[in-house]
């Protein structure tokens, strides 16, 4: 059917690939588009074809757009070389940059939210709390840092790191009364 649909639209070169739609790995497609050269058209049967996605559908016409390749899918009356399919091109880019900004601020409001419930993001730490200790001991008897770090295994950085990480979960804060009274002596 998609056959039948292109050759009625007189397309000259039909390329087919005949994998799995959740396949990444194109190579028709791929070889399709290094041959496409400006003032070339491209005829889909539909924007699924092209595309997996809409974000890689999005690039892949932004890509032949810039190159000068002209557009058309047939069931999408999409064309670019009226003003209608322009239009319709344009709102495709559109949902397409809503849908993006919706996933980032449902991504925001879910990692605001994880934090919220005490959920620490990134990798732990190298250095265990008793590590730490010791070393903090090590360095109020004079040894350095570099030393203590090469004896840990640990760069000085990561060292710093692990001890900065160590006071902020072991010092408690102020209370409010005593912080404003600070900054006024000061």
């Amino acid at each position: 059917m998609q056959h039948a649909a292109l050759k009625n639209d007189r397309c000259k070169k039909i390329l087919t690939d005949t994998l799995p739609g959740g396949t990444t790995n194109r190579p028709a497609l791929v070889r399709l588009l290094k041959m496409l050269k400006a003032g070339d058209s491209l005829t889909v049967w539909k924007l699924d074809r092209l595309g997996r996605s809409l974000r890689d559908l999005i690039t892949i016409l932004d890509d032949m757009r810039a190159r000068g390749v002209k557009f058309k899918s047939l069931t999408e009356a999409i064309d670019t070389e009226t003003a209608a399919g322009r239009a319709m091109w344009q709102m495709i880019g559109i949902m397409a940059e809503f849908e993006h900004s919706l996933i980032s601020e449902r991504t925001q409001a879910g990692i605001a939210e994880a934090k919220r419930r005490g959920v620490k993001f990134g990798r732990k730490g190298i250095l265990k709390d008793y590590q730490v200790e010791h070393t903090l001991q090590l360095m109020g008897q004079g040894e350095t840092v570099t030393d203590i770090a090469a004896s840990l295994r640990v760069g000085r950085a990561t060292l710093y790191r692990a001890i900065a990480e160590y006071d902020r979960q072991h010092t408690k804060p102020l209370p409010l009364r005593a912080r404003n009274s600070k900054k006024k002596h000061r």
